[in-house]
């Protein structure tokens, strides 16, 4: 049987009110745009603005984020089919063949006009000899089976000529 100590204690849970009232803090802004939440005055060159917080009571639904305001925004003429670019990757070598045509150059043993030295190193393998004159360097690749291949590239480290005018085979 229950002692009067727990009946009393009993009791008194009861009574207690089950909605625990809300309160309101300040919400301060420094210049740098560091936060803080306060129930104490901002500094003086701090913007602020009230916020409510309110207890969490278990099975109610929260909300994160203060209901959204609806704001007229300018009305922009697209066709909703057509795809925007806005921003395009650049290699050093101005975009003069496409990735696929690259890959499959180098697949291939193929040079390209527009592809760099690291690429064309990808197709052919080391130079067995490299000259450097001015601003252009020149790959040689010596005879095997018949073949041999000279390479030159710009001062940017791309293929001379512009794209798919100067192809050359694999000397392997």
């Amino acid at each position: 049987m229950p002692s009067n100590a727990s009946r009393l204690g009993l009791a008194t849970l009861l009574c207690l009110p089950l909605d625990a009232p809300g309160t309101t803090i300040h919400r301060c802004e420094a210049p740098d745009g560091h936060i803080t939440f306060t129930t104490m005055s901002c500094a003086t060159d701090d913007s602020f603005s009230y916020q409510e917080v309110s207890p969490y009571r278990p099975g109610t639904p929260v909300r994160l984020l203060p209901p959204q305001r609806h704001r007229e925004t300018p009305r922009l003429k697209l066709d909703p089919r057509d795809p925007v670019v806005v921003g395009q990757a650049m290699d050093k070598c101005g975009n003069l063949i496409s990735a696929s045509e690259r890959r499959e150059a180098i697949i291939n043993q193929r040079v390209i006009a527009g592809m760099s030295q690291q690429e064309v190193e990808s197709a052919l393998g080391k130079p067995d000899k490299i000259s450097i004159r001015n601003t252009s360097t020149r790959y040689h690749y010596q005879t095997k089976r018949g073949r041999s291949a000279n390479i030159e590239f710009d001062e940017r480290g791309c293929t001379k000529g512009t794209a798919k005018s100067q192809t050359a085979k694999s000397p392997l």
